[in-house]
């Protein structure tokens, strides 16, 4: 049976990047205090692999044939993609990919009615994959990626209860499929609060956030699949505020798991609510 020994969940907002230099301290403290976290805990757990759902945003799809999640089974995963390097501003990287476990992931997934999509080639990444990559500087460490992209842009989208369901058939396909002595990571890639290019673009939800925070780190699904449902999420912000689906396929994985937050952050240039969450396992 393989082990699940590390579950994060935090924003891959660019402006962490690229306005870090221009934030007050306090906002500064709040995205250096979560990411050094989840860097130096991803490391101690020494996972063999790392899968992060994080959110697709119109790069790697038609609006026509759009899947729920696609996974990337490439030998590397290199980025940002070209047209999205300026709009970042991070550095490039290539973090070693996992072709076996991605198709596994596949494999396993479609038979426990979870239909997911692959991509042999570089996947174009964004913000989704490139801020947490470059952050924790998971292309230095030897740990490998399996990138799962996930719709919560085009409608209709997997909706918070089925991204519990995912969630639950993910941690069946890691005790029952993956080799036993094989040591896995999971993180959730998207949020907080905010609404990229509408009337609230620097609006930020900061009742929604530190809500949404707490449920996440006491671990109460009950209360987080009755509270944060996908309306809520649009009220706090139309077409952003959804990625924090991603983190739930993470905590369904690892069942009601107390977590610890490391600060929150609601500075309006970053034009997103910032604060994670790593569950204690």
């Amino acid at each position: 049976m393989a082990e699940i020994v590390f579950a994060a969940g935090a924003p891959h907002a660019p402006a962490i990047v690229g306005l870090f230099d221009k934030a007050p301290d306090e906002s500064k403290k709040v995205v250096t205090d979560t990411y050094s976290a989840i860097s130096r805990e991803l490391r101690d757990a020494r996972p063999d692999v790392l899968i992060v759902f994080a959110n697709d945003h119109l790069a790697n799809s038609r609006i026509t044939f759009y899947p729920d999640f696609l996974i990337g089974t490439a030998p590397e995963h290199s980025g940002p993609h070209e047209w999205f390097q300026e709009w970042i501003g991070c550095r490039d990287y290539t973090a070693k990919g996992n072709p076996d476990v991605a198709k596994a992931l596949f494999q396993g997934m479609t038979r426990r009615g979870v239909r997911m999509s692959v991509r042999d080639e570089n996947l174009k990444f964004d913000d989704n994959i490139s801020v947490p990559v470059t952050m924790t500087n998971l292309d230095q460490t030897g740990i490998t990626l399996v990138p799962v992209l996930q719709n919560c842009t085009v409608p209709p989208f997997p909706n918070a209860e089925r991204c519990f369901e995912v969630g639950h058939a993910l941690r069946d396909f890691i005790e029952r499929d993956l080799p036993a002595d094989m040591r896995v990571a999971l993180f959730g890639s998207g949020g907080l609060s905010h609404e990229p290019g509408g009337v609230k673009y620097y609006k930020i939800d900061e009742e929604f956030d530190r809500k949404f925070l707490e449920l996440c780190a006491k671990g109460d699904h009950r209360a987080l699949l009755k509270e944060i449902t996908v309306d809520r999420m649009e009220e706090a912000g139309i077409g952003g505020t959804a990625e924090v689906l991603s983190w739930f396929p993470v905590m369904a994985a690892i069942g009601e798991r107390p977590g610890r937050t490391f600060g929150y952050t609601g500075w309006p240039s970053f034009r997103c609510g910032i604060g994670g969450v790593i569950w204690d396992l």
